[in-house]
Parts: structure tokens; C-alpha cells; sequence
């Protein structure tokens, strides 16, 4: 399978967003790339009360759009991430679509970016719910499971995906240029090696009001940890080649999943967390 991530410098403009997406996405499926992957907020990156105001239903303009790309070019397309409607507050929502452009998973961000970093303070959960269901789906000849942007540092997240059966998980992100320069590569890599997945991550790129910078170098990572495509700065796509029978040559000659012992591993109580 040749799949490819997208990266974006999205605003809070859905407009022109929409547009920078679907001429990304027709010029990967030229390149022959039989999955693509949009990055986290990839039709509106804005303020948070701008994403509630901006928040769409699943059968809301930038989902259809998707859709109807996906249908035409016959690929799949992962929507990485939107603001949903919610009853208050919005979800940070990823949607897997198929070639005939029907739903195949719904994943809702679990892990809030309530942090501190580069200066600025991110506050998700002041405007978005996290969602509690861990999501896989199938995609052609193999499992994906589905993440977005700060649930890569949860390696249990991942684990639990790779037990399941992911072959290959995606990291749709708006990673920050703080953390990107020291953090990115290195948690993409670790993921891939740890579960012995191939990684796609598409990410933002550049600055967007009122405090995004985002550092790019979308990336797709091998179940070896090899990068196989880096995006620099700027809009564009990467696009590789994925080897499944490689992936279970390294997996059958180097059988770190089927040599887990999860009757050793118990979760210790917060009490002896803080001992």
C-alpha cells in the first residue's frame, strides 16, 4: 500500500483550508497513494472558541467534502481531525472514509494538550470533551488504528492498538514547534519500533493565529523505525510505500509483541505512583 500525509498550514479560514486539503489530496492520489492522511484541525485551526463556534456534525460541509474527494479519487482518506458538535463542548474527531466514501471509524481525541510549553498555555479541555473509546478499523489488507496529535506520548495507547491488531496507526497533529524539534521524530519512531506499526503522521506546519506554530515534518515511519518520507517546512505531502511482508518478517524474527507477558504487568495505585 503507498500512503501519504498531508501537511498544512490551516487558519481560521474554512474556505481556503478546504481548498489547500483537496488539492493536497488529488496530488497524492496522482503520486498513487492509495491512503491519505490529513493532519489534526486540517479545516479550522483557531482560537478554541472559534473551533466551538466553527464545530460541525459528522455530516456537517468539511466531512462531506472529504467524502465526496475520497468517492472521486477512489482512495482511502483519513479526515484527520475536526472540531464535532457536542452538547456543550466540541470533540476533536478523526474519521477513516473508504474508496466508495462510506465512515469507516470514528476516533475522538482521548488525552486533552492541557499543558505549558514554548511560552503559551493550551487549555483543550476548556472547549473540548475527550473521547473515552480506543478505535481500529480495517483498511484493505491490514488494521489502523486511530490517534491524534498529543495521545502520542501514551505508549499504552498504542500498545493496546498493536495487541488488536493495528498494523499501522495514524498521528493526524498540529505539534507544536516547542516540542517538535525535541519530541517529534523521537516519539514517532518509538511508537513504531515498540509495536513494530507503521506510523503516519500528518502535521501542521507554520504559524496560525492566535498562538499556533506548528513544526511540520509530517512524517511516515517503518515498523523498524526507519523514516521513510519527512516533510520539511511549508504545505505539501510525503508519500511511501508500504512493505507489509517486510513488517512480518521483523515481527516474526524479532517477535517482541507475541513475547509479551501481560500476567506480569499490574497497574501500580495512584498511592504507590506518589510513594
Amino acid at each position: 500500500m503507498r500512503a501519504a500525509a498531508v501537511q498544512l498550514n490551516s487558519i481560521g479560514e474554512k474556505d481556503r483550508n478546504l481548498e489547500a486539503a483537496e488539492r493536497l489530496v488529488r496530488a497524492a492520489a496522482a503520486d498513487g497513494a492509495e491512503l491519505v492522511a490529513l493532519p489534526e484541525k486540517w479545516n479550522l485551526l483557531a482560537a478554541g472558541d472559534e473551533l466551538l463556534a466553527g464545530a460541525e456534525p459528522l455530516d456537517g460541509p468539511s466531512l462531506t467534502a472529504a467524502r465526496e474527494w475520497a468517492r472521486e479519487l477512489g482512495i482511502y482518506l483519513l479526515a484527520g481531525s475536526i472540531s464535532e458538535r457536542g452538547a456543550e463542548k466540541a470533540f476533536n474527531t478523526s474519521v477513516l472514509i473508504d474508496p466508495e466514501g462510506e465512515d469507516l471509524a470514528v476516533y475522538r481525541k482521548i488525552h486533552m494538550f492541557d499543558v505549558d510549553v514554548g511560552g503559551v498555555s493550551y487549555r483543550e479541555s476548556d472547549h473540548e470533551e475527550p473521547g473515552s473509546e480506543i478505535v481500529t478499523a480495517p483498511l484493505g489488507e491490514l488494521i489502523a488504528g486511530l490517534t491524534v496529535c498529543y495521545d502520542l506520548r501514551f505508549p499504552e495507547l498504542y500498545r493496546i492498538l498493536a495487541v488488536r491488531g493495528a498494523r499501522l496507526v495514524a498521528v493526524p497533529s498540529a505539534f507544536t514547534a516547542a516540542t517538535g524539534r525535541d519530541h517529534w521524530e523521537v516519539l514517532l519512531r518509538a511508537r513504531a519500533i515498540e509495536n513494530q506499526v507503521f506510523v503516519l503522521a500528518p502535521n501542521q506546519t507554520g504559524e496560525a493565529p492566535p498562538h499556533f506554530d506548528s513544526y511540520g515534518h509530517s512524517a511516515i515511519v517503518d515498523p523498524w523505525g526507519r523514516v521513510l518520507a519527512l516533510a520539511s517546512g511549508g504545505e505539501g505531502f510525503v508519500a511511501a510505500d508500504l512493505d507489509l511482508a517486510e513488517q512480518e518478517r521483523e515481527r516474526a524474527s524479532l517477535p517482541s509483541l507475541a513475547n509479551r507477558r501481560p500476567q506480569a504487568y499490574v497497574w501500580p495505585q495512584l498511592s504507590e505512583v506518589h510513594a
